[in-house]
């Protein structure tokens, strides 16, 4: 707690793992510690749950996952409990659904980045690609998302497609 500069009880904390054992987590190397705000059960640990589901369900990899958790599990985490936002009154009909898409390899975590950008905020945008494998991801208050997609280096120049709400793309990875 010294290291994060916080000085309250320890009471206020959970001793945890940022990446979680069950997602193959460091047990004791200091980088992988931190003190979690609040009592146990806690947000993170539904979190912790869904991807341990998706690693052990095959519907994402180990990798994926931990790479998830450790660069933002608070974004995961609204994924994971997004709700629509409730209309209190009519709106204005919006602008026409678009979206555009490019992708890059990652050859550090051995799977795509695929970046959408679309017109269709805290909206779910699916990648799929012409061998059937598919990922999902929410865009953020701006309409961007960046997908993590499981396919291997050789798919390069393979088409994709990404429905972000009613908007459709493509490109190639």
């Amino acid at each position: 707690m010294a290291a994060y500069g916080d000085h309250r009880s320890a009471s206020n904390y959970e001793y945890d793992h940022l990446v979680p054992l069950e997602l193959g987590g460091a047990t004791n190397d200091r980088r992988n510690l931190w003190p979690e705000p609040g009592a146990s059960p806690n947000p993170k640990d539904s979190v912790e749950n869904a991807l341990n589901q998706k690693v052990c369900g095959g519907k994402m990899t180990l990798a994926t996952a931990q790479r998830l958790v450790a660069r933002n599990w608070v974004a995961v985490y609204h994924s994971l409990h997004h709700k629509p936002r409730p209309h209190s009154s009519p709106r204005p009909r919006p602008p026409a659904a678009y979206c555009s898409v490019n992708a890059s390899y990652s050859s550090t975590y051995s799977d795509w980045d695929v970046y959408v950008h679309s017109n269709q905020p805290d909206t779910k945008a699916t990648v799929t690609d012409s061998d059937g494998r598919s990922a999902s991801w929410w865009t953020d208050a701006s309409g961007y998302a960046d997908i993590y997609f499981d396919a291997p280096h050789s798919a390069a120049a393979e088409s994709i497609e990404v429905h972000v709400g009613t908007a459709s793309c493509s490109a190639s990875l």
